[in-house]
């Protein structure tokens, strides 16, 4: 009789979600412990989250806010002053932050040059536009927006190829050994061996 109770205390321990540890299984604790410790709040509680946010994610949003930014700064120079200038800022942190949050989700499945046109292009037009809200010219914003997304083009390509680890498809394009020439193994043959 008591095997039988033991039994259906068994049977009603996991019809209630708790885990019999008795025999053998081992509760989930960090799920179901009433006990457990609250995350913190205010600024501890900030830092933990900002810890589990990839980079993904946080350095596009941070790049799109400095950016709203500088688009504000580059309407005042202009003489756009207020609500109009916030605007700005406001479009331009969010659009550039969009794509900039698109091209880091995509970049793993790309290969190194296609990254590296993506970020320049990416950095060369926002720079473009916002040279031409200053008050410069088509042809000159044009111009200055292409320069620095050539330059950009350039760092990203260097700093991918340099960091060949962080490479989502493994080192670029890795060289195959140096196979002799056939002459080159005929006249290895025919040297002398080195005596002692």
């Amino acid at each position: 009789m008591d095997q039988h109770a033991q039994r259906h205390e068994a049977r009603a321990a996991r019809s209630h979600g708790t885990v019999d540890v008795e025999h053998g299984a081992t509760a989930n604790t960090r799920s179901r412990d009433p006990q457990r410790a609250p995350r913190p709040a205010g600024k501890a509680g900030l830092a933990e989250r900002a810890r589990h946010i990839p980079a993904t994610v946080s350095l596009p949003i941070i790049t799109a806010l400095a950016f709203g930014c500088f688009t504000i700064f580059r309407t005042h120079t202009d003489g756009t002053k207020g609500g109009p200038a916030m605007l700005y800022g406001l479009a331009a942190a969010v659009v550039s932050g969009v794509l900039g949050l698109v091209v880091a989700h995509y970049q793993s499945s790309m290969i190194t040059e296609t990254r590296a046109i993506a970020y320049g292009a990416l950095f060369g037009c926002s720079i473009g536009w916002v040279y031409s809200l200053g008050g410069e010219s088509i042809l000159k914003s044009s111009a200055f927006g292409f320069t620095l997304g050539a330059v950009m083009f350039v760092v990203a390509l260097y700093v991918f190829r340099t960091h060949r680890a962080r490479e989502p498809h493994g080192i670029h394009r890795p060289h195959k050994p140096h196979r002799a020439h056939r002459g080159d193994r005929d006249r290895d043959h025919s040297l002398p061996v080195a005596t002692h």
